[in-house]
């Protein structure tokens, strides 16, 4: 009984000391991470949006129209003073958990691109939805998310219909178009009624 306290003990003040270097090094880092976060989303934005100049946060300004889409960072996306188009961060279900995608909206009611941002589905199956080296049309050399570029936000967006499935990933691919035709339409009504 005395051994089990006594090694109860040692593994407790490792545990604690674990806990306090964890602490340490989150605090240390969370601040270069935020700041890197943020980068990448300010390099993703100008990919969507090349001749943009000013990126707005309008976040809670768009509701989502489904449920089981969530909408975070929101952003109106201008030259000046023109409305270029909208670009909304979504997060919504699939096949290993949250996916998140970055999804710009044109003034006009198209897709202006897409960016899968997060995902935790399965390597070499439905985590080619964030790959650039796996093409839906190989002749083309169109992947994935660069699918979306320059559809109507009216269209459906139904996996193996009018969007290309990942190959024995269509979880996944529901996932992102549904992400995808939510924001979508809802940037499109929030910038009809702005404009």
């Amino acid at each position: 009984m005395k051994n089990m306290l006594k090694l109860g003990l040692v593994l407790a003040c490792f545990a604690a000391a674990a806990c306090v270097g964890l602490a340490l090094v989150y605090n240390g880092t969370k601040e270069i991470i935020a700041q890197r976060s943020q980068a990448d989303l300010e390099v993703a934005l100008k990919d969507l949006f090349p001749r943009a100049d000013v990126f707005s946060d309008i976040t809670g300004e768009i509701a989502s129209p489904q449920s089981t889409v969530i909408f975070g960072s929101q952003y109106a996306i201008k030259q000046g003073d023109v409305l270029l188009g909208t670009a909304i961060r979504a997060s919504g279900p699939s096949y290993g958990g949250l996916i998140t995608v970055l999804v710009g909206v044109k003034a006009d009611g198209r897709i202006a691109g897409v960016k899968i941002l997060e995902h935790q589905d399965t390597p070499g199956l439905g985590a080619n939805a964030a790959s650039a080296s796996y093409f839906v049309d190989k002749a083309a050399k169109l992947t994935f998310y660069g699918q979306f570029a320059g559809k109507p936000v009216t269209d459906p967006f139904e996996a193996k219909e009018d969007v290309a499935a990942i190959t024995a990933s269509t979880i996944t691919s529901r996932a992102v178009a549904s992400l995808v035709k939510a924001s979508g339409t809802a940037a499109a009504a929030w910038m009809g009624g702005v404009q």
